[in-house]
């Protein structure tokens, strides 16, 4: 049973992009299979994508915060700068309309995302450094996001910065703290690395229940809008997600990162917690439905871009490997 549950886990790690678009898929014509994925639930299967990432963290993790504050200062800077910065950009040259704006907004504000860990890993990226700032991003997260959002979409709507701090970090840095806890006192166990092993595939099934639940908020209004809708909102999200990386590439060079810590900031920079991102735009701006439009699409995009962005950084080491 552990074994086939295991093998389930690594097939999910290998193709999310396309499971979760197969999800994103299904829900737009069967609108109503994930109408369950609403309010707490939502916030409760985001609390188990963030416990299964700190069930995988260990007191060595934290020790690189420690180990090596220049870089993580200056990926937390970069991280919180040139994200939230593209995204205010953006909204005002194409002149998004509030709730798309918002929700792109939001994007660029959240931490980084958890599965850039594995994308640098992919790439021969420096991994200590890309779990590093993962942690330093999350940890900074129910300060940073409230405060960005406030700056950045405050003329937009209202933000409640402190309802958002506790929301955030009840989300996010409680349902780590207790992975690793539990980590801490049952790694030693050998039942735990098998639990461990699992967790990948758990993150993966719960990233699509909440794009699921997404789909089928605002199906009717995709129906209603057509594809244009989808497509315009798309490029945005490309853009977005696009420039973060080259910016973050840029970034590490600025600061004079090796190639394998350019290639983690790049990763680091671009992909964001858009998880994270769609329940917030569902607990803070259910006014304006289509918010969660831009988080769902870049929880799908975010995993397929980098995906592709690491395969062309191995493609570029095979090319002059061989030179």
């Amino acid at each position: 049973m552990l074994k086939s549950l295991q093998s389930i886990s690594r097939w999910l790690s290998n193709y999310t992009s396309a499971f979760i678009i197969g999800i994103a898929v299904v829900t737009f014509f069967f609108p109503h299979l994930f109408d369950w994925v609403r309010g707490k639930t939502q916030t409760v299967i985001l609390g188990i994508i963030m416990l299964t990432m700190g069930l995988t963290l260990s007191t060595n993790d934290f020790k690189v915060l420690a180990k090596r504050p220049l870089d993580i200062f200056i990926g937390a800077c970069a991280q919180f700068i040139i994200m939230p910065g593209i995204a205010y950009l953006l909204v005002r040259v194409w002149r998004l309309e509030p709730a798309l704006a918002l929700g792109i907004l939001l994007v660029g504000c959240c931490p980084g995302g958890v599965s850039s860990n594995v994308m640098s890993f992919l790439c021969r990226g420096d991994v200590a450094f890309s779990v590093g700032m993962t942690c330093a991003s999350t940890i900074l997260a129910p300060f940073m996001t409230p405060f960005l959002m406030k700056l950045t979409a405050g003329e937009i709507i209202i933000i409640d910065a402190v309802r958002m701090f506790m929301d955030i970090f009840i989300v996010t840095i409680f349902p780590i703290a207790i992975g690793c806890m539990l980590n801490y006192f049952y790694s030693k166990r050998d039942v735990f690395p098998k639990i461990q092993s699992i967790m990948p595939g758990v993150s993966v099934i719960c990233l699509a229940f909440i794009v699921g639940g997404v789909i089928s908020t605002v199906h009717d209004k995709l129906v209603a809008r057509g594809f244009y809708l989808f497509i315009w909102t798309f490029a945005v999200v490309f853009c977005h997600n696009t420039l973060g990386y080259i910016m973050g590439y840029l970034s590490g060079k600025f600061a004079g990162f090796s190639i394998a810590k350019k290639r983690t900031i790049s990763i680091e920079v671009g992909m964001q917690n858009a998880g994270l991102a769609t329940v917030l735009a569902g607990n803070f701006f259910a006014a304006q439905p289509l918010a969660v439009l831009p988080c769902a699409i870049s929880c799908a995009w975010h995993s397929i871009s980098g995906t592709i962005l690491a395969g062309l950084y191995l493609k570029w080491d095979q090319t002059h490997d061989h030179q």
